[in-house]
């Protein structure tokens, strides 16, 4: 497990290029709000939208997640334990008035980048 990186995976880094290309500005691997100790992938500060790009093992993709077959009561609790994180951070986000945009690392790279530049768009006249 230490050869998985917590930021800059592959899906994160052609996203980032992406929105960049498009000419959108973030900050990476940051906290939406500064005093709750939780990271976003992608911040758009401005905007107020946080993008967090999901792997399909470590945050139990509904349709890619297969369990594994060795030390499965481990990782049961693991997927269990990210995907009660994973919900209370949107619902914190929420709360506080932030955009909270799940990209699974499956998603089609146009789409995804569609998704966030028009979340960031419509969220800055919201503000």
């Amino acid at each position: 497990m230490q050869g998985n990186t917590r930021a800059n995976t592959k899906p994160e880094i052609r996203l980032r290029s992406r929105l960049h290309a498009l000419g959108l500005r973030y900050r990476v691997d940051a906290r939406p709000i500064a005093d709750i100790n939780r990271r976003a992938d992608i911040v758009f500060p401005k905007a107020k939208v946080a993008v967090f790009v999901h792997g399909c093992f470590w945050h139990g993709c509904s349709v890619h997640y297969k369990p594994p077959s060795t030390n499965a009561e481990y990782w049961r609790l693991k997927r269990e334990t990210n995907l009660r994180r994973d919900a209370e951070t949107l619902r914190v986000l929420d709360d506080a008035g932030w955009l909270a945009i799940v990209v699974w690392e499956h998603e089609g790279l146009e789409d995804a980048c569609a998704r966030v530049a028009r979340a960031v768009a419509e969220h800055r006249l919201i503000e």
